[in-house]
């Protein structure tokens, strides 16, 4: 059933024939009367009062504009990019965005939707896809509303209830939002065989007969804003705890033998972010930010595999991020200069079985400038970034530079037709917790081992995209090419009849490129809209003892019908299947429908279902192909199989009036340092 519901959207979708229309071509390609208008970094599109009307909070519009590469999940708030290039990263006006900025988004005041696939210098490494909301400034009047999303089929819910009150130059917003999730049904599959030292091989077949994972949390922020047309100041306080920890029990089986394994841990983070942006002299700006975070986790683990091996972790970590970026709009030509830097130091505990004390100090320190501006027909952005990150770790130290070059040129071919070629060299910095010297048990086998010697690596990619554009119809065809040298990547050790996984840099290198399509249609202006895109993939992963390749298809395809207060859509996809150094992974497919009928201007009513026609739809899939391990592990999820989501969204606007732009901010920390299983 799943085959043919992928079958049937993509022949619709595919089903397009491109039209001839009128076309005014700009300092950039853009088509009138088309919602969508390329740009050198990306395109900016302009949803239609359809897509606005017929969504209860940011998630549901994103999710309708069916961004290439983008898997947005309406029922679970969630955002994922769909290949291995980096993150997605939410901003409002330029600033990132939390979950709860998303849910609460003022949809009325939105001007336009800036996507870009290849963000410039001005924006930090291991970030691929950016998507920047636009919104207009709210003067006067108040908001007041609620979203109240329950699973019908489990025990999962969110609820928010947040307000804003704009008088003059002055904002005040709350926001308070409770999650909670009790999942049984999860089915866990892991067959393992280990090559001893002997040359004799250890088969395990790791199976569960019951997991259990449930948590609830609570979040909630303060904003004050004051601005005019020329400045705005803005403050946020933010903070998030668990009401009840985030806690897993599971009941397996090792060869048929019963054995338990227990986890549960409790985060606390308040953050406090300051924000400033000063326009002068009309086409300069100085913009600076600072933004405070503490973390507080408290953690236990449990694994009676073999033997009983447990421990408790104890974690504090404080951060201090700053911003500061000069931007003076010329002609023909933006110029853009700015420096990041942050602090961070981390305090973790362990006890127990894994009895250790972990103290890092890391710094970083990050300088750009960059142009963006036109020749002509020929649109650039080029841009220069020297990084620096340092850390300590007792007797182990590192400082790595980088220069960052990037640059990007676009150029029209024909009306409607543009070829955009990206150059970029960047770097990838290992999470903090694979850089600890902490070592922890993951079964009575295998060890997770931190590695404080490796550095960060260097990255170097090409990306050439032809993109063709009209106002029912946008094509993109897309190559890209991406050399990890001497990064970061696994290895297992075999020692004393044990296997520690750790990670180290070495002469490794991890490469891959990929070849794909994207295709959205307007089969019925204003009414229908049909997406289609897939590619091939290829991943080379070089190790120091091994080299491992692997070729994917990725793709996925959407329709989204408006028919009045009645909104009707379907969305699928095959997951995202890659390789990684001695991991093959298997992203999970997804298939949705979903279902929103506007009572009135205040309420609406959504309903999802996710993964229907499945009892237990797989949610992951992973290989391990070392030379001494070989696992093929999956998971199953009962809950999420046949997934039935009811959202209430209720908003009361009065007195609303808008100017200039809305300017929000966060930038909080969330990395603990902690080494987990």
């Amino acid at each position: 059933m799943k085959r043919l519901l992928f079958m049937l959207m993509t022949i619709c979708s595919m089903a397009v024939t491109a039209q001839n229309e009128k076309t005014v071509t700009l300092d950039e390609v853009t088509v009138k009367g088309a919602r969508i208008v390329q740009k050198v970094d990306g395109q900016w599109i302009y949803p239609t009062k359809e897509q606005i009307a017929a969504s209860p909070n940011g998630y549901s519009l994103l999710a309708k504009l069916a961004l290439p590469h983008i898997r947005v999940d309406e029922a679970m708030n969630s955002i994922t990019a769909l290949t291995n290039l980096g993150t997605v990263q939410v901003r409002i006006n330029d600033i990132v965005a939390t979950r709860e900025d998303l849910q609460t988004l003022d949809l009325l005041g939105i001007e336009h939707i800036e996507f870009i696939d290849n963000p410039g210098v001005r924006y930090g490494e291991g970030i691929a896809y950016i998507i920047n909301i636009k919104v207009k400034k709210p003067v006067s009047g108040y908001v007041l509303g609620t979203q109240l999303t329950n699973t019908l089929t489990t025990i999962n819910g969110n609820e928010t209830v947040f307000g804003k009150v704009n008088r003059g130059r002055s904002e005040f917003a709350i926001n308070y939002n409770i999650d909670y999730h009790h999942f049984k049904g999860q089915a866990y599959d892991e067959r393992a065989s280990y090559q001893l030292e002997n040359g004799d091989i250890k088969t395990m077949h790791r199976q569960s007969k019951s997991i259990q994972n449930k948590n609830l949390s609570h979040q909630a922020q303060l904003t004050y804003s004051l601005s005019d047309s020329s400045y705005v100041i803005q403050a946020k306080l933010s903070g998030s705890t668990n009401i009840h920890p985030q806690k897993r029990d599971a009941e397996m089986l090792l060869n048929g033998i019963p054995y338990d394994e227990h986890s549960a841990s409790r985060t606390s983070s308040p953050s406090l972010d300051l924000y400033y942006h000063q326009d002068f002299l009309r086409h300069q700006s100085l913009t600076a930010n600072v933004v405070g975070t503490y973390i507080r986790t408290k953690g236990e683990t449990q694994n009676s595999e073999g033997s009983v091996y447990q421990y408790a972790t104890d974690g504090k970590t404080w951060s201090l991020w700053s911003e500061a970026i000069y931007e003076n709009r010329l002609k023909p030509f933006t110029l853009s200069s700015g420096i990041q830097y942050g602090q961070r130091y981390s305090h973790n505990v362990y006890q127990g079985d894994a009895e250790a004390v972990n103290d890092m100090h890391t710094s970083s320190l990050y300088l750009f400038t960059q142009l963006k501006g036109h020749l002509g027909k020929l649109n650039y952005m080029g841009g220069l970034g020297v990084s620096r990150r340092y850390y300590r770790q007792g007797d182990a130290k590192d400082n790595f530079w980088l220069f960052r070059p990037k640059f990007t040129v676009s150029y029209p071919l024909a009306n409607r037709l543009k070829l955009k070629y990206d150059f970029e060299i960047s770097q990838h910095v290992s999470q903090i917790a694979l850089v600890s010297d902490v070592s922890i048990k993951q079964n009575s086998m295998e060890t997770i081992l931190g590695n404080p010697d490796i550095h960060p690596n260097r990255v170097t990619s090409h990306h050439l995209t032809l993109s063709y554009s009209s106002p029912r119809f946008t094509s993109e065809l897309q190559g890209y090419y991406r050399i990890n040298s001497h990064c970061n990547m696994e290895k297992y050790i075999r020692k004393d009849g044990q296997f520690y996984q750790t990670q180290t840099n070495a002469d490794n290198e991890c490469n891959f490129f990929y070849f794909d399509s994207y295709n959205q249609w307007d089969v019925i202006p204003d009414k229908l809209t049909a997406t289609v895109y897939g590619g091939i993939y290829r991943f080379f992963n070089f190790g120091e003892d091994y080299t491992h390749t692997y070729t994917s298809f990725n793709g996925g395809c959407s329709l989204q019908a408006y028919l009045g207060r009645w909104t009707l859509g379907a969305y699928a996809d095959n997951g995202w299947n890659f390789m990684e150094g001695e991991h093959r992974g298997h992203q999970a497919p997804a298939w949705y429908f979903t279902c929103n009928y506007r009572v009135s201007s205040a309420l609406s009513i959504s309903l999802y279902a996710q993964h229907p026609f499945s009892q237990h739809p797989l949610t992951n899939k992973t290989e391990v192909v070392s030379r001494y391990v070989q696992k093929e592990i999956s998971q199953h999820y009962r809950d999420y199989g046949n997934m039935v989501t009811l959202k209430l969204s209720y908003r009361l606007d009065r007195g609303r009036k808008y100017r200039d732009i809305q300017r929000t901010m966060n930038h909080k920390d969330s990395e603990t340092g902690i080494l987990q299983k």
